[in-house]
């Protein structure tokens, strides 16, 4: 793969980097984007940081090298931009028809979910419902990205799983979405939904 964008799209198809090679070093695909994809026994790291500085911290053989605390916080000094979250990274296919739920569009202005999706995020459109937000916009090298969130009085319901699932008939491409792995209920919403878990993510903030 010549860049990010690339190899995104192949994964997104189902066809991932091969398992017990790597890692591979991209450069990113934007002022923006910087940060590391663990896929299945291969690592994707895309970072303007020379290849052999990147390799000559890594052990030989350690899968789990370039997710860990030592290689993260060499990687944050080395580019002088902290790392956010280590997420759990989700896939999953467009769907046809309409949403189950009601949605209204709105330009979400002051919202503080929308404000933080618009600093990662171009394209940036969002939908809400009683007690529900939904944020699509394109995130990391261009793929299409989708955050919920669900207002404490309604959770429990099965609002979120309803809104993950409504993200897939609102595009025709398709969507990542990126989750903290201790947020359990947000996990569990949208594998409901229909995502599929391909990996873990972390990405060095501007």
């Amino acid at each position: 793969m010549n860049t990010l964008t690339d190899l995104l799209a192949e994964a997104s198809q189902g066809r991932f980097p091969a398992p017990d090679a790597g890692p591979t070093i991209l450069p990113q695909p934007s002022p923006r984007d910087a940060g590391i994809i663990a896929f299945t026994a291969h690592n994707v790291i895309f970072a303007d940081v020379e290849a052999s500085w990147i390799r000559d911290r890594l052990p030989g053989g350690d899968l789990s090298a370039p997710l860990n605390p030592p290689f993260l916080s060499a990687l944050e000094e080395r580019m002088g931009r902290p790392i956010n979250n280590i997420d759990m990274l989700a896939l999953a296919e467009p769907l046809g028809g309409r949403p189950s739920i009601a949605l209204v569009e709105t330009a979400g202005t002051g919202h503080p979910r929308v404000e933080l999706a618009r600093r990662y995020r171009d394209a940036v459109r969002a939908w809400t419902c009683p007690g529900g937000l939904l944020v699509i916009g394109r995130g990391v090298a261009g793929r299409w990205e989708v955050a919920i969130e669900v207002e404490p009085g309604h959770q429990g319901r099965g609002l979120g799983r309803a809104l993950a699932r409504a993200a897939r008939r609102l595009t025709p491409h398709p969507l990542w979405a990126q989750i903290a792995p201790g947020n359990a209920a947000s996990v569990r919403a949208f594998l409901a939904a229909g995502y599929v878990p391909v990996g873990a993510e972390a990405l060095f903030v501007p």
